[in-house]
């Protein structure tokens, strides 16, 4: 019995969001694909109805011990973007940062002799620009989230379940990074093309590495060198994708892009494919907006496309996700 076959069961299944009254219509063959695709890669019970890791549960003290062996020239890079402050097409609701007190009036209130600065930031993360992990309360279907509990439980207050504080302890394992351009020989993967399973196997024999249990992937599509960028055509991953992931046991996703092809399809039940295929089914979290050009450059300079990463979420009660600066060190 394969991987994807033992985890199968009934209460995954989904009825379709036509049946439901959530979309107009009867489903497609296409709606029909998906939703025998999703309950192929659903994981809920597998690690018991409690469990609220998901795909985590793939990274145990071996896989973290193996990453920390990755570490031989001691050079770390960052794979985030700066905070995302400037207004464009691609961030309509951009980030806060402004100062408190300046230099000009470093002197603290009430506190004599002393001299300081401050600032405040706000930032809306969920987006196409700030670079973010996805918690599994971000993304419901059919009204459920990861492991079948309700959208419900995420209240005015935040979440009680599925919250990114299941990772506070941050996320540590082996990254390994796929090239897609550089694979596939091209400058940049185009909007209109999305990745296949097919182009990720390409990518794994030219670059010499392989995908597996407890791996913390990270696929470049090469967005910030796309001439138009910005314009919120963005490449993503094919939706049968999906599958592979559950086969090799990959236990994060992270891409340049926000993993799913953008625009989304306003029209379609499955509008953002790897998301309700990972956040929902697998218990996946995404690391969406990575920067990936300084670490495909090491990454060609070494002839190495794996390294230890460390993804460490802000701790905050309750939420869908948070800003995050991954860091990957060779």
């Amino acid at each position: 019995m394969s991987t994807i076959d033992l985890w199968t069961c009934d209460c995954c299944s989904l009825t379709g969001v036509a049946a439901t009254g959530g979309g107009a219509g009867e489903p497609s063959a296409h709606d029909e694909e998906m939703t025998a695709l999703f309950d192929k890669v659903c994981n809920w019970g597998r690690w018991g109805k409690e469990d609220q890791r998901g795909t985590l549960n793939h990274i145990g003290p071996g896989e973290i011990a193996r990453a920390a062996a990755l570490v031989k020239d001691g050079r770390s890079i960052s794979l985030s973007r700066p905070f995302p402050t400037q207004p464009g097409t691609e961030n309509p609701r951009p980030a806060q940062h402004f100062m408190m007190v300046t230099g000009e009036d470093r002197h603290a209130p009430h506190i004599p002799n002393m001299e300081a600065t401050f600032d405040y930031i706000g930032v809306a993360f969920h987006g196409l620009v700030c670079t973010h992990l996805d918690a599994l309360c971000h993304i419901f279907r059919e009204g459920r989230m990861y492991n079948g509990r309700p959208a419900s439980d995420v209240r005015s207050r935040g979440a009680i379940s599925n919250s990114v504080m299941e990772s506070r302890d941050g996320i540590v394992g082996r990254g390994v990074l796929l090239d897609m351009p550089l694979a596939l020989e091209m400058d940049y993967i185009e909007p209109s093309r999305p990745i296949t399973v097919e182009d990720l196997e390409i990518a794994e024999r030219r670059l010499g590495v392989t995908v597996g249990k407890g791996d913390i992937l990270t696929v470049r599509i090469g967005r910030d060198v796309r001439p138009g960028r910005g314009d919120g055509k963005i490449a993503g991953l094919h939706p049968h994708v999906g599958g592979w992931l559950h086969e090799r046991e990959v236990a994060l996703l992270g891409g340049d892009g926000p993993n799913d092809v953008m625009p989304p399809d306003a029209q379609a039940i499955w509008t953002n494919p790897i998301h309700e295929l990972c956040l929902v089914g697998m218990g996946m979290q995404l690391m969406d907006n990575l920067d990936l050009e300084r670490a495909a450059k090491t990454c060609a300079e070494l002839d190495r496309w794996t390294f230890q990463i460390v993804v460490a979420p802000l701790l905050i009660q309750g939420a869908t996700g948070s800003p995050i600066n991954p860091i990957a060190i060779f």
